[in-house]
């Protein structure tokens, strides 16, 4: 059992900040966390440690629902008979599109824990979705500066900003521009995207938005729809853990209840900060620099257990 001392408490405090911040950006949670605990690892058991991986990212959610309580609250008297329906239709794609994840990724999620979980997987994802952040972000801003230079008659739709930059112009010629315009068939090829996440080192936030671009949505639609599919997804997840959890007979002890409860409310701080710096982000700039993180992260991953070997 956990004795409580402030050095636990820190090292919450510090699974809560990496649980907030990579949650959202599109670099991989949990192979923060696990890489984390390489290094700093709580005096826990490997029971509560699986959970804890896991139920953490409640906090983090939980920012998603106040930062955008207004554009998923289908009952809001602000808003108009039409835009109800709206948000209703939004939630049962969002529901629709968590599917495929759940289908597939619940019968894995003990045999991907087991098997998928080394440094070097998560290393081998980390440095794959970067490749493919930068070559879709390059073909994206190619395929715009094409059209811009194909004349007016092609590029009629872009802002006039989207000429200063091919990141700015790849944006423009996003067919989606709102999350009002997603249809159904865009929300499950997503979705089916999602699924991609079950690997550790993915990142579920960036398997969704690679998604979005390559069917055609804009960087801020792909990222909120990336934020509203993760309220199921991690709510059922959680929920799923925990009953996992307390059947192999554990329970919480007061300082275990503590040390959640603080990386919860970390998370959940430090969410809401990530995700106003995410949207504020992709309206100027690309996805690319996420993705040079990524491949920078996943060569230092291996040259380090490399040498531990």
């Amino acid at each position: 059992m956990v004795g409580l001392d402030i050095v636990e408490i820190l090292k919450a405090i510090l699974y809560g900040v990496v649980e907030g911040i990579t949650e959202w950006l599109p670099v991989s949670s949990t192979g923060h966390m696990l890489l984390l605990d390489q290094f700093v690892a709580l005096d826990v058991s490997q029971d509560f440690w699986d959970m804890f991986l896991v139920v953490i990212q409640l906090g983090a959610i939980l920012a998603v629902c106040v930062l955008f309580f207004h554009e998923l609250n289908p009952f809001s008297p602000r808003k108009s008979r039409a835009e109800r329906k709206g948000t209703w239709s939004l939630w049962a794609k969002v529901v629709a599109a968590c599917v495929p994840a759940a289908v597939i990724g619940i019968p894995l999620d003990d045999w991907m824990e087991e098997h998928l979980g080394s440094p070097y997987v998560i290393a081998a994802a980390l440095i794959a979705y970067g490749v493919a952040f930068i070559l879709i972000e390059n073909a994206r801003e190619r395929h715009a500066l094409e059209l811009a230079a194909a004349g007016p008659s092609h590029a009629r739709h872009m802002a006039p900003s989207a000429a200063a930059g091919g990141a700015q112009a790849a944006d423009a010629d996003a067919r989606i521009q709102s999350i009002d315009e997603l249809t159904w068939g865009v929300a499950m090829g997503i979705g089916l995207f999602q699924v991609l996440s079950i690997v550790p080192g993915t990142s579920r936030s960036g398997s969704t938005i690679i998604g979005g671009l390559l069917l055609g949505c804009s960087r801020a639609v792909a990222a909120e729809f990336t934020f509203y599919l993760a309220i199921p997804v991690m709510f059922g997840a959680s929920g799923l853990r925990l009953v996992k959890y307390f059947l192999k007979g554990n329970a919480f002890a007061a300082a275990e209840t503590t040390i959640l409860l603080v990386g919860c409310v970390t998370a959940f701080v430090v969410s809401l900060a990530a995700i106003r710096f995410l949207m504020g982000f992709v309206k100027r700039h690309d996805f690319k620099p996420f993705g040079w993180y990524r491949i920078a992260l996943g060569v230092a991953v291996i040259a380090y257990f490399a040498l531990l070997g």
